[in-house]
């Protein structure tokens, strides 16, 4: 194989610049080029071979001088390393057609399919040799250089057709925007990977802020690849692996040339890929990738045989799924036991700060566990966790997971911060929890009361969601409540995700939401331990005016209202929170006291299952405004279960246990609804 001379040698660059306009335009574009050729190396060292060889301040000073030429003599090239940091968002991914089809692999976890691939290689070709290496767990991508530009990025797809991600890529470090003496054409295949360390790192960063974390890395990089803000992708710790020359003007003959190639070519390749002779090789370097996996630092989940020779594989050829010159040898999910990477900190609508422990991604009853809420310091150290420990993890309810103990001690233990991780203010100690006293100065808390004033159990904002929540406060929209009245959609049209059309929805539905009642306004207000059941209580007891002069007895008066409650309700109103209604109120929301009625009163239900022209919501405060008492679980004090469309069998059970009368629909409406105004 005739390959390039592409070998890396470090260009002389002088970093004592003179001004810029001290040059000429030749002499500017002479050394342009040269410190484009200088970055390119130094790139090259630092995300592919991990061995710096200048420092961060000398980088940056070269990175400096090239972006002011750029700028000052108009060289604009969408392939200079000055690029890199991501271009104006996208209004959506385009599609495009594969120069090469990327067909899938074969695949299985049993060893003796594995035998059996390697059977029929044998029968076709006699003895071959396989080039093998790990499965990595991310997305596999094809990259497209012409005349040694970078042209195009695409994602698999369904072979054929994938997304054109090209935009994305480019802010890529491991992903060369132009290589050194190339061939003409170039078209490869690789991994989009999001290492474990940079994994962790972006989900103690989300959990912080609020965000749901992500459940393994494969998923992290699929999410940010397709994201439409190239910056924010530049951002996030991507890296590319390349592992197979799909199409090249270059004479290669075998994997193994081919894997030489693109290491030359300056593309990120795995070290961990050898030459076996026969398909025990291809078992035994399974079984030692499979005691390794842990030590990588990225995700795999199996290894993968190719014969090595291409002429083998011509006579081999291929289904119209996969080749048959290739197989994967999967690994078994990881499950139960796994370790802590770390312990971060999340900050609540109403500060309290709830430690989460970030797990290597493990497999519980088929749903991938990254994470487990450790609910408080008490129970972090009663249960032992701490980073590098070992865990068993569970499923509590098969919804929420947990650790359920230690099986392996780590570092000495953990403690909650005295400040707050996110905004840098104290943290205070209310009896086993911690809270942050930023209130929505605080990032953290802000994102998350937005989120909650704009649910269905709060003034019902259509589109007001997580992510939604994290961008206006993020762009500096929102910095409280109040703010959210002031958004003109041209604010709103230039977040992430936003168009004219949407973000006009989203003010009408701002807008709209104004007209609310006293209890939906009350639980949006986010006040610590008020959720809706209590708002309607205190609505039932107070308007809104009185609720604000309300002394502790007073509300500690009301059903259901202990000291710490009524404490928690006077000291919102008293403080900061006042200045919100206000400032609400101000703004246009009439918040307006719902008639209540008596007819149901005394009477306690519980639903389960769905029932035919109602939202649960809708249900319970229908039944709660005429004196029922909604609750969610069966007891001896219930009156009726409502059983609906795909009702709980446990519900059922617990009903029957307890002599509580079951109600269908039809019942439902006989016996409760139509005592109902």
């Amino acid at each position: 194989m005739q390959k390039p001379d592409n070998t890396y040698v470090e260009p002389p660059v002088d970093t004592g610049f003179d001004e810029p306009g001290a040059l000429s335009s030749d002499e500017a574009r002479e050394q342009v080029a040269s410190l484009r050729e200088a970055i390119r190396y130094h790139d090259h060292r630092y995300y592919v071979e991990n061995d710096p060889v200048i420092s961060d301040k000398t980088y940056d000073a070269l990175y400096a001088r090239l972006e002011a030429l750029e700028d000052g003599f108009g060289f604009e090239d969408e392939n200079s390393p000055t690029q890199r940091v991501g271009g104006e968002p996208l209004d959506e991914l385009e599609t495009r057609e594969h120069v090469v089809e990327m067909l899938s692999l074969d695949s299985s976890e049993d060893e003796g399919e594995v035998r059996s691939f390697g059977a029929n290689v044998r029968d076709v070709c006699g003895d071959v040799g396989y080039h093998v290496e790990p499965k990595f767990d991310g997305l596999s991508v094809e990259l497209v250089y012409e005349d040694g530009e970078l042209e195009a990025a695409v994602t698999r797809g369904d072979g054929v057709v994938g997304e054109d991600v090209t935009a994305n890529l480019r802010t890529v470090g491991s992903v060369p925007l132009r290589l050194r003496d190339a061939p003409d054409e170039v078209v490869v295949r690789g991994e989009i990977l999001m290492p474990k360390e940079g994994f962790q790192d972006l989900n103690r960063r989300r959990v912080e802020r609020g965000d749901e974390p992500f459940a393994n890395p494969r998923n992290a990089a699929a999410g940010t690849v397709r994201l439409l803000d190239p910056s924010v992708v530049a951002d996030r710790p991507l890296e590319v692996y390349v592992y197979d020359v799909l199409r090249t003007s270059a004479d290669v003959a075998s994997q193994t040339e081919a894997v030489e190639l693109v290491e030359s070519l300056g593309f990120l390749v795995d070290d961990d890929s050898a030459l076996v002779d026969d398909v025990d090789g291809f078992v035994g370097y399974r079984d030692e990738m499979l005691d390794r996996r842990d030590e990588l630092g990225y995700e795999i989940d199996g290894v993968v045989a190719k014969v090595d020779s291409f002429d083998a594989r011509d006579r081999l050829g291929e289904t119209s799924a996969h080749p048959r010159w290739a197989f994967a040898y999967k690994f078994p999910a990881k499950t139960d036991v796994t370790r802590v990477t770390d312990i971060a900190v999340q900050v609540g609508r109403t500060g309290k700060l709830t430690p989460v422990a970030l797990l290597e991604p493990v497999d519980v009853d088929g749903v991938t566990i990254s994470r487990a809420s450790l609910h408080n310091q008490k129970q972090v150290r009663e249960l032992g966790v701490s980073e590098g420990a070992r865990v068993e993890v569970e499923r509590a309810g098969d919804v929420i997971p947990q650790v359920k103990e230690v099986t392996d001690d780590a570092d000495d233990g953990f403690s909650m911060p005295e400040s707050c991780p996110v905004c840098g203010s104290d943290t205070i100690r209310e009896d086993e929890h911690h809270y942050c006293t930023g209130g929505v100065a605080c990032p953290a808390q802000l994102r998350s009361r937005l989120e909650h004033f704009g649910s269905r159990d709060g003034m019902d904002i259509e589109g007001i969601g997580e992510e939604v929540a994290a961008s206006l406060v993020d762009e500096g929209l929102v910095s409280d409540l109040p703010d959210l009245y002031e958004l003109t959609v041209d604010e709103v049209a230039a977040l992430e995700g936003f168009g004219e059309r949407s973000a006009r929805k989203l003010i009408d539905e701002i807008e709209a939401g104004k007209d609310t009642d006293l209890v939906s306004f009350v639980t949006a207000l986010g006040v610590r331990h008020v959720g809706r059941e209590r708002a309607r209580k205190l609505a039932d007891a107070f308007r809104l005016d009185q609720l604000r002069e309300a002394t502790v007895g007073e509300v500690r008066r009301v059903e259901d209202v202990g000291d710490e409650v009524a404490e928690s309700v006077v000291g919102f109103f008293g403080g900061r929170g006042g200045e919100t209604v206000d400032s609400l109120l101000a703004h246009g929301v009439e918040p307006q006291r719902e008639e209540t009625g008596d007819a149901l009163e005394g009477t306690k239900v519980v639903f389960t299952g769905s029932v035919e022209g109602y939202t649960r919501r809708e249900l319970t405060d229908l039944l709660e405004k005429n004196g029922a008492d909604v609750t969610s679980s069966v007891s001896g004090e219930t009156d009726y279960l409502v059983a609906g469309e795909n009702p709980g069998e446990n519900k059922i059970e617990d009903a029957r246990e307890h002599g509580v009368e079951t109600l269908d629909e039809e019942g439902f409406q006989e016996r409760v609804l139509s005592r109902v105004d």
